[in-house]
């Protein structure tokens, strides 16, 4: 499995940008596409994922309503709209996926459970 993030940049605070994960393939109804991020000098963490048979989502309460992501599984791609960006969002975004049935609630934001990752994609939110 590949997988490409994009859509990063600079940005105003407030401002919005849209990424995409463009994934090569799908394996199944478990599969789960998460995001994280990387800020200068800090662990990674997860910011959302979807997925699984239900398509679930979860965010991390930092970007609780003000990011959305949604999956189109014609095209391959899962996406990752954000709004209302603040300084705090900046660092490097990556995709994650897993094909492993996860049994929670929603799909995880944990970062050792997903064996495949694109390349990350910039974004800086600053004035």
């Amino acid at each position: 499995v590949q997988l490409q993030a994009s859509g990063g940049g600079l940005v105003q605070p407030g401002g919005s940008l849209r990424l995409s994960c463009a994934v090569s393939s799908f394996a199944g109804e478990y599969d789960v596409v998460a995001w994280f991020r990387q800020a200068p000098g800090k662990d990674r963490e997860g910011v959302s994922c979807i997925g699984g048979p239900e398509d679930s989502t979860a965010y991390a309460d930092s970007v609780k309503g003000r990011f959305i992501v949604g999956a189109d599984y014609v095209k391959n791609i899962v996406r990752l709209e954000m709004m209302n960006l603040k300084p705090e969002d900046t660092g490097v975004y990556y995709c994650a996926l897993e094909t492993r049935r996860w049994n929670g609630p929603a799909c995880p934001l944990l970062e050792v459970w997903y064996a495949n990752w694109g390349q990350g994609t910039q974004v800086t939110v600053s004035s």
